[in-house]
């Protein structure tokens, strides 16, 4: 033979000898341990199936010593033994399958090799060999528990090892004059492991499904709250931030309304813008913390994350556009001209409609105010027989807006009022250099044609 022929053959025999070893290794981590595995009560019926395996345990105790004592030719004292070794591995069973299957296996070996002594002596004449029929039930009852307990595999194990003993002992040592139970004991336990593998796969499932079930509920749940926070952030957002941001613009502007204002004038005005965008600051933070999926470890510094929302908060204040006027003088307090056009003939409009109109308006004004200094505004209703019409169109700013800390979350506020019920928004520059906002909201029914507003493509610009 070849060298090259000499190094593959070892190493085909290295690599055979590994793989024994491994699997040596692993069925003796899989059958030789005596873990505890209790057998849990029934649902129902509690603890009805131990009481019935202590009577198979009794019954196959009773069983194999007589047929071992008077048929096998057995002594009566090893009879006894064999069969209460038999009938305790049932009992046993409940607790730790693996040390109990070895003990029926054993137990059910002794009794064969020495029921196979009194064959050959003429003592046993046609005894149901290698395994008799009351240890073969305790032993079908002590490989069910098993496989219900433990993985496939080691049930799998488990009945190789029976049917390689019930081989050796039958085919391969046999004895004289008996009737032969190998087959049988093979249907039979292979059917055992098979039922009892399902049973195990079924009760898996169940555990799965529920748990699944319990994960859906718990992600529901947190969904739900993920949305009242969002809807929480976005109605503190609309309503504090537009009033603290008037307060900062009113009180920036309010020396330059005043003929020679004091230093002690100035300083508190001063002191007042600072407050208000200080209040601004960590609102933010707390609106952050409210949009973010993990609060409890959300870093304000990290800005706040979007999460859309539905509805209203049930006990804030519920303005509609009759509140429209109040807002636009609040507006022009602060300094910044507005004007306002309204056409068509109002007509009755759901709550969300009337609130989301109100809102997009004020939340664009404030948009102007901060980013446009200097510009005059224009609110234009239109109001359809389906729908409402909201332009906020803003001219140019004639000086340069002063450093914003907001968070860019004016527009996705606008845009998820108006996804929300069913509308469009688009927000975008205009050709002489201002800013439009531009929101079709309908009411009913979904097919009405809605117009097309004429605006630009999506901007950041003038965002919260």
């Amino acid at each position: 033979m070849s060298r090259v022929g000499r190094v593959t053959e070892t190493g085909i025999q290295h690599v055979v000898v590994g793989r024994v070893r491994r699997g040596l290794r692993v069925l003796r981590e899989d059958l030789c341990t005596l873990r505890s595995d209790p057998l849990p009560p029934s649902l129902w019926l509690r603890w009805l199936p131990h009481g019935l395996l202590c009577l198979v345990a009794f019954g196959v105790t009773l069983g194999a010593t007589a047929q071992l004592g008077d048929t096998g030719g057995v002594g009566a004292q090893l009879a006894f033994l064999i069969g209460l070794a038999q009938g305790a591995a049932v009992v046993f069973a409940m607790w730790r399958p693996v040390p109990a299957w070895w003990l029926s296996t054993i137990a059910m070996v002794v009794g064969a090799v020495e029921v196979r002594r009194q064959l050959l002596a003429g003592g046993a004449q046609g005894f149901t060999w290698p395994w008799s029929a009351a240890g073969l039930i305790g032993h079908m009852a002590v490989l069910l528990l098993l496989t219900l307990r433990v993985r496939t595999r080691v049930s799998v194990e488990a009945l190789a090892l029976n049917l390689l003993l019930t081989y050796v002992i039958e085919g391969l040592v046999g004895a004289a004059d008996f009737q032969p139970t190998g087959l049988l004991a093979v249907i039979l336990l292979t059917v055992v492991v098979v039922l009892g593998s399902a049973l195990r796969g079924r009760r898996e499932a169940k555990a799965q499904l529920v748990e699944q079930t319990s994960l859906t509920a718990e992600e529901r749940a947190r969904r739900t709250l993920l949305e009242e926070r969002s809807r929480i952030a976005r109605e503190l957002h609309d309503v504090v931030a537009h009033h603290m941001s008037v307060i900062s613009i009113q009180a920036q502007v309010a020396p330059h309304l005043v003929e020679n204002p004091s230093d002690e004038l100035k300083e508190n005005l001063e002191g007042i813008r600072e407050n208000a965008l200080e209040a601004l600051t960590e609102l933010r933070r707390v609106l952050g913390v409210l949009r973010s999926e993990h609060p409890d470890t959300a870093d304000p510094a990290d800005g706040p994350g979007g999460d859309s929302g539905t509805g209203t908060a049930p006990h804030t204040p519920q303005p509609t556009l009759d509140r429209l006027d109040a807002l636009v003088e609040n507006t022009r307090a602060a300094g910044l001209t507005v004007r306002v056009d309204v056409d068509g003939e109002r007509l009755p409009r759901p709550p969300g409609v009337e609130l989301s109109a109100y809102r997009i308006v004020q939340e664009a004004l404030s948009n102007v105010l901060r980013h446009a200094p200097g510009a005059t505004a224009t609110v234009r209703l239109v109001h359809h027989r389906h729908g409402v019409d909201v332009r906020i169109t803003n001219s140019p700013s004639t000086r340069a807006a002063p450093f914003s800390r907001g968070a860019g979350h004016g527009l996705l506020g606008m845009r998820e009022r108006a996804a929300m019920l069913g509308g469009t928004l688009r927000a975008g520059p205009t050709p002489d250099g201002g800013f439009e906002v531009a929101a079709y909201l309908p009411t009913s029914p979904p097919w009405a044609e809605a117009p097309t507003p004429d605006t630009a493509p999506d901007s950041k610009d003038g965002s919260v």
